[in-house]
């Protein structure tokens, strides 16, 4: 069995296969440095990685981090030297660096992004047909293909009418299944163990709620000032006050909502291949007199650039609560596992991630798509 960081049962003359599908399909060979900007990776990507990254300092004093993933330091690089140049696309082979529970921390991938091309559903359809060429050309075809997409999901929670502070704060867990589902009741109006621990927390904000929002922005202010901290994760003091006065307007917005959270809870139990998925969506949109024809419409699309493509929507398994657990996500997702397993992890995990860009820099707004292929997996899938 191959262990993490070590790619035996690989033939390098198949990595080499798939470097160039790569290139012939128009993504260029990029390697970017594997230290990058720890705050950076912790904006776009989430605080909950932090435990997972292997930190240090730079002689400035600078926060790094060996890079987690791919996508977010492809996307600087094109942002440093490419960004004049679109639609364009890159591919990478090499390792990225997260603590793990068992097996080295050291995680051999390779992957492919496309940026700026306006062309959603075909560029859709293109990329994960890509990674479904590539498994292939490792000898791997028996495979699951499993589909979401937070843009639907975030097209109910608007259509619901909920408070601004909820749908953010709903669509911060999309993908984190269980406190999704936590969230959910909570906003139904549902006790949960931590609540009076929540409650002595967040205490003095619930008080705080109350005052005059400027008033109690700059007593928060002024408290992390006391306290010398000038920003935590590379987010400022407004912006930390922001988020514990959202947390606080979480804890009493919890009632009102129960017809919202019944729907929330239907919507995300949706489970459908491919084929019968836009009748499934069309059937809760009507049920609860929602107005989703416009993501529907572009999901729909999809499915049809993809059959486009050969890949029959029958292969496909839409779960509305799937999304990527990683923040800079925006739309599409999907993940392609070996044959019908998951619990092993994906094989394949890619999706849109159509703000990203924007926020590391770039002029102009710029739709991408990507995936990264975990070779230590399909090492161990080839060598079982």
């Amino acid at each position: 069995m191959a262990t993490a960081g070590d790619t035996p049962a690989l033939d390098p003359a198949k990595i080499d296969a798939v470097l160039n599908l790569f290139q012939a399909a128009g993504h260029a060979p990029v390697s970017p440095p594997m230290l990058q900007p720890a705050n950076v990776l912790l904006d776009l990507i989430g605080e909950d990685i932090r435990r997972r990254l292997y930190l240090t300092q730079g002689a400035d004093g600078a926060d790094l981090c060996l890079r987690p993933d791919f996508t977010i330091p492809v996307c600087r690089h094109h942002v440093a030297y490419g960004d004049n140049t679109l639609p364009t696309g890159y591919c990478y082979h090499g390792p990225v660096f997260r603590q793990r529970p068992d097996g080295l921390g050291e995680i051999p991938q390779m992957g492919a992004e496309s940026l700026g091309r306006t062309d959603i559903a075909e560029a859709d359809a293109d990329l994960l047909a890509l990674a479904i060429e590539a498994l292939s050309t490792f000898g791997l075809q028996d495979v699951s293909i499993r589909i979401g997409d937070e843009t639907i999901f975030a097209a109910v929670l608007a259509e619901l009418g909920l408070p601004v502070v909820w749908q953010r704060r709903l669509r911060d867990l999309f993908g984190e299944t269980d406190k999704l589902a936590a969230a959910v009741e909570r906003m139904a109006g549902a006790t949960t163990s931590d609540d009076e621990t929540r409650d002595v927390r967040l205490g003095f904000l619930a008080a705080l709620e109350g005052a005059d929002p400027k008033a109690a922005h700059a007593v928060v202010e002024d408290l992390l000032s006391i306290a010398g901290i000038s920003a935590v994760g590379g987010r400022t003091p407004a912006e930390i006050a922001d988020r514990f006065l959202e947390q606080a307007a979480l804890t009493r917005g919890t009632a009102g909502h129960g017809e919202a959270a019944a729907a929330l809870k239907s919507y995300l139990a949706i489970k459908s291949d491919g084929a019968n998925a836009v009748s499934a969506l069309k059937a809760f949109a009507a049920e609860y007199n929602l107005d989703l024809s416009q993501p529907i419409a572009a999901f729909e699309q999809r499915l049809g650039a993809l059959a486009d493509k050969g890949i029959d929507p029958a292969r496909l398994s839409l779960a509305a609560d799937f999304g990527r657990r990683l923040d800079y996500y925006s739309g599409f997702v999907f993940e392609i596992h070996g044959g019908t397993e998951t619990h092993d992890g994906p094989l394949v995990g890619g999706g849109r991630y159509d703000k990203l860009v924007t926020l590391l820099g770039a002029k102009t707004d710029v739709p991408a798509i990507g995936f990264s292929i975990w070779l230590d997996r399909i090492a161990d899938r080839i060598g079982g």
